[in-house]
């Protein structure tokens, strides 16, 4: 089929990937406009636009919305027969959905109905699920409520982060992805509804959402860290300014909430339950460092305390 592929950051990169070394054309490829990024602000494309500018001979389509006249105008000249989608970050209209005969097929990191939105990896990891996956469905004007055709699933680890569970299921997923467009052309494949029972919301996790409660049980902490890790970072707050807390390991030691411990090689901070040893914290306008070393460079007294002082 001729394909104009849609998504925006790393993880899509490696459906793309797939989609250039499958039997499908890629005609096309849509994204996010050019962003700023770094300490210089300075305009950058998305992972998607810089994979595909490397290809060479590949439009690509940047609109500011969906749903401009010029894009829609293009994108039915170029008339795909299909447009897959990993994580593209736009909202698409119906005159677009329109466009291709066999409509946008989705791939969405979680098994639909469970965690519709922006935010699938993350909220699973901190809702405590045991197993995720990944579904491929068509897009409706609904919030990832289309018809599925295929699905996968992942075990989620006790140590994995949303990094780590992300990055594997972009290498399953891309492959259930064009499986999936496989059997639409060959005309095998039949999506189906998907249940009304089960539905659950992922929205975006703010930096607000991130913030530590360290009256919380041990365990709701750790999956916060976890599934905020990489973006945006769980946090807390020592001494007025804020510390992310990028990693943290389960003990059996009690502390209060807040109170902190420290020996030449470990931190460890009260919860609810038992205490977390800080693995990996990142202070404010710093690189991430080990929570031993930050302790040894801010001389910890035993008045101080992480979070809201209660």
């Amino acid at each position: 089929m001729r394909v104009v592929f849609a998504g925006t950051p790393e993880p899509a990169v490696t459906a793309l990937e797939a989609i250039v070394a499958s039997r499908h054309e890629l005609v096309g490829v849509v994204t996010r406009p050019d962003a700023p990024a770094g300490r210089g602000r300075k305009l950058v494309a998305s992972p998607v636009a810089q994979y595909a500018e490397e290809l060479g001979g590949i439009e690509i389509l940047k609109p500011v919305k969906p749903s401009d006249p010029e894009f829609l105008a293009r994108l039915r000249e170029i008339a795909p027969d299909c447009c897959p989608v990993v994580a593209y970050g736009g909202l698409l209209p119906q005159a677009a959905l329109d466009i291709p005969k066999h409509g946008w097929i989705n791939l969405h990191f979680s098994v639909l109905p469970a965690w519709r939105g922006a935010a699938p990896v993350q909220h699973s990891i901190i809702s405590g699920d045991d197993v995720t996956g990944a579904s491929t469905f068509r897009i409706v004007k609904a919030l990832d409520a289309g018809p599925v055709y295929g699905v996968l699933t992942e075990p989620i680890g006790p140590e994995d982060t949303s990094g780590d569970l992300l990055h594997r299921l972009a290498v399953s997923g891309s492959k259930l992805l064009v499986d999936t467009l496989d059997g639409i052309e060959a005309g095998v494949l039949e999506a189906r509804e998907q249940p009304t029972d089960g539905v659950t919301l992922a929205p975006k996790i703010t930096v607000e959402d991130a913030e530590l409660d360290l009256h919380a049980p041990a365990q709701r902490v750790d999956r916060l860290v976890r599934g905020c890790n990489p973006a945006p970072g769980a946090w807390t707050t020592f001494r007025g300014e804020r510390l992310k807390v990028l990693a943290v390991r389960l003990t059996d030691e009690e502390l209060k909430p807040g109170e902190l411990q420290a020996t030449k090689s470990t931190v460890k901070v009260g919860t609810g339950s038992k205490a977390v040893e800080l693995v990996t914290v990142q202070p404010q306008g710093k690189k991430p460092m080990a929570a031993a070393d930050w302790a040894r460079g801010v001389r910890l007294t035993d008045d101080d305390v992480l979070g809201p002082i209660a």
